[in-house]
């Protein structure tokens, strides 16, 4: 049928063992590298890679940023204060500018342009409009307050410590720019040595004399799995090369180290969220890129007007309308008073107590009045102290009638809110702040000229002269107390034009001696004259032109002597001395007739003169803390006295004639050299032992029935 096929080719005669050797020395001398280590530089390349991408996420000064950012982020995603801050804000957006207490916080925060804008508008358009009643909203528990209090404590000074340096941005972009480098250098590389991966590879090889031959043609058993790999890897190194290149051109495009947060200022209407940058404004640039919601919810904890809604909830949570009724008291002038002092804000529950007649804050800051103060329909009586407060116009209206009583203490006396000046109702001011040199040329108290009805005035301050606007008032002011701090107080001559007055005040004033404008005083009821340096009081004559003067008070000064002509003073009723340095009284002084009180304790008195007997009104007379050895008898004349203190003398013992001031009710004894008391104590029927102050074994030296007599209620 056929033979055998013969076989053609050059035989070499070589054995398996051999072709093995050569097969081995080829791939190690004539097989190129990159077909060789292929499968390594892969693994070396995505190493790489790995460590570009993930090295911020290790390195200590940028990792804790990052981490610290992800947890607060998601606490202020999921908090419940984000949710009841927006949806409050989308409520007050429907209803209008008007409407509810956290719109007043936003206008009284959001900026002085916008604000005084919106509420000049407001004045305009709608001048009569109060609305009070608060928007419906629902209510977080005291634990969930807690958490988004603490939430914006922990974004404040993440904010602060992370705004300083930019050290995220900068690894950020040294990371991009190397794997970008990286991309372009294995793309280069691996496009012109990938054709080196081949099936066929030429070997030379000098076995000619163990084979016989030197030139081979070996073969790459793997070449055609690496060759399809590789283009499947510079496939995947565009793929990620593109993305750093997006990812780079986006670093660059954008100014990632300022972030705005205006679009979320304009849909939340919270108008203080403030703008931010370097690594804060950076983070923010990312999780946008992720979900801009989650910027949104996470500026809900960078407005102060947020905060301060928060702050106002837990407050209503704290000071419930049960608890601040517990706080109200009757005040001096007998009107039921509500007094807070030192709280972060005021509570909205205050205007639920519709019967306060007067309102006291105190270190409160940043109050603005809300709409519910008009419910408040029996206030009278308003007292600011170190608490500035903003008012709208429209409850100026409701208060300009109603508010009788006004106090306002703060810093300097510019910072008074000129609303006040707009009260035109009111009947007293007083007002407590410092008086730089400056005011003295400014109109800050023109407005004053504007209170047509007020009576009483009380400036304490340290100006240099009584300000033009005080005087401006004399048509209508009955009392003015000008309290100066020790400040000299120069041009008096002003308060001529105050005809009217009946009470003068000038406390502190650096007087070294009664001004005669006082003189031209005709109605002049009461004059204090406290803490000034008046030395001698000749001047005291001319008090007889004022005829209506009753009382008149020159304590805390340096007196060191009463002229003889105090005897022209017959209308007193009340003369203050003490704290003085009297050492004598003149005889004249009991040509007083008219006194009901004489208060001359902390002197040098070695004596009283007898003529102090004629005072036959004489009510209270106080001589403690004296140099007294004896009293006259003729003191225990006064037969009205119902309040004699001589405590702190140098007394050894008391007359007997004291059993005749049966008026008596109070007696100071302390502080003397007695060894007994007269039983003819027991004769003053009013004296009781609460009003006997003495020691108590001089007490008990009294007879049993003088003691029960006393003690009886």
């Amino acid at each position: 049928m056929g033979g055998l096929r013969e076989v053609s080719g050059l035989k070499n005669n070589l054995d398996l063992q051999q072709y093995s050797f050569i097969n081995q020395l080829c791939y190690e001398t004539a097989l190129h590298w990159y077909a060789k280590y292929f499968p390594y530089l892969v693994v070396i390349h995505t190493l790489i890679f790995m460590v570009c991408t993930s090295f911020w996420f290790k390195f200590p000064g940028t990792s804790s940023k990052i981490e610290h950012f992800i947890s607060i982020l998601g606490k202020c995603f999921d908090s419940p204060w984000t949710t009841r801050a927006l949806s409050e804000v989308s409520g007050e957006n429907q209803k209008g500018p008007t409407t509810g207490r956290a719109t007043a916080t936003v206008e009284a925060s959001a900026g002085p342009g916008k604000a005084n804008e919106g509420e000049k508008e407001k004045v305009l358009v709608e001048p009569e409009k109060v609305v009070t009643e608060p928007p419906a909203v629902t209510l977080l528990d005291k634990k969930e307050g807690e958490q988004a209090k603490a939430l914006f404590e922990k974004v404040k000074k993440f904010r602060v410590h992370v705004e300083e340096g930019d050290i995220l941005y900068t690894m950020y972009i040294r990371q991009t720019v190397l794997k970008v480098c990286k991309f372009f250098a294995i793309l280069v590389y691996n496009l012109v040595y990938v054709e080196k991966i081949s099936f066929l590879v030429a070997c030379r090889v000098e076995t000619s004399e163990v084979t016989g031959y030197a030139s081979f043609c070996c073969n790459h058993t793997k070449a055609h799995l690496f060759s399809k790999l590789a283009f499947c890897y510079i496939s995947f190194v565009c793929v990620y090369g593109i993305t750093c290149l997006y990812t780079l051109y986006w670093l660059f495009h954008r100014p990632l180290k300022e972030y705005s947060f205006r679009s979320v200022r304009e849909e939340t209407g919270m108008g203080d969220i403030p703008d931010v940058k370097n690594d804060f404004a950076f983070m923010l640039h990312l999780i946008d890129q992720y979900d801009s919601l989650y910027s949104k919810r996470f500026a809900v904890f960078l407005s102060e007007v947020s905060e301060s809604r928060l702050k106002q909830l837990n407050l209503n949570h704290e000071w419930t309308p049960e608890k601040l009724r517990q706080k109200l008291q009757r005040n001096a002038r007998g009107r039921l008073e509500l007094a807070l002092c030192m709280l972060p804000g005021l509570p909205d529950t205050v205007f639920e107590l519709s019967e306060v007649e007067a309102l006291r804050l105190e270190a409160i800051c940043d109050i603005t009045f809300p709409p519910g103060l008009s419910q408040l329909v029996h206030l009278q009586e308003l007292s600011l102290l170190h608490s500035p407060a903003r008012l709208p116009f429209s409850l100026l209206i409701f208060l300009r009638d109603r508010l009788k009583v006004i106090r306002v203490k703060c810093e300097e006396l510019r910072e008074v809110p000129l609303w006040v000046f707009g009260l035109r109702g009111l009947e007293e001011l007083h007002l407590e702040g410092l008086f730089p040199p400056e005011l003295a040329r400014a109109a800050t108290l023109e407005s004053l000229r504007e209170l047509k009805q007020l009576k009483v005035l009380s400036l304490r301050s340290n100006a240099s002269k009584v300000p033009a606007s005080v005087t401006d008032v004399a048509g209508h002011l009955q009392r003015l107390s000008l309290h100066n701090d020790g400040a000299r107080l120069l041009a008096l001559n002003s308060l001529k034009k105050l005809a009217a007055l009946r009470e003068l005040e000038l406390v502190a004033c650096g007087l070294e001696r009664i001004p005669h404008a006082i003189f031209s005083l005709g109605a002049l009821q009461e004059l204090d004259l406290k803490d000034n340096h008046l030395r001698s009081i000749e001047e005291i004559l001319s008090f007889q032109h004022c005829r209506k003067l009753v009382t008149l008070r020159l304590w805390h000064n340096q007196i060191a002597y009463v002229p003889e002509h105090v005897r022209k003073l017959r209308g007193l009723e009340q003369l203050y001395l003490s704290h003085n340095k009297l050492e004598t009284l003149p005889t004249q002084l009991g040509l007083c007739s008219g006194l009901r009180l004489l208060d001359i304790s902390h002197n040098g008195l070695r004596s009283l003169p007898p003529e102090l007997g004629l005072l036959q009104s004489l009510q209270h007379l106080a001589v403690s803390y004296n140099s007294l050895e004896a009293l006259p008898e003729e003191l225990f004349f006064c037969r009205k006295l119902r309040t004699l203190l001589l405590g702190y003398n140098h007394l050894s013992q008391l007359s007997p004639q004291v059993g005749a001031l049966r008026a008596l009710s109070r007696l100071e004894l302390e502080g003397n050299r007695l060894e007994a008391l007269p039983e003819e104590l027991g004769n003053c029927v009013g004296l009781k032992r609460v009003g006997l102050l003495v020691e108590d074994t001089l007490y008990e030296g009294l007879p049993a029935e003088v003691r029960e007599k006393m003690e009886e209620e």
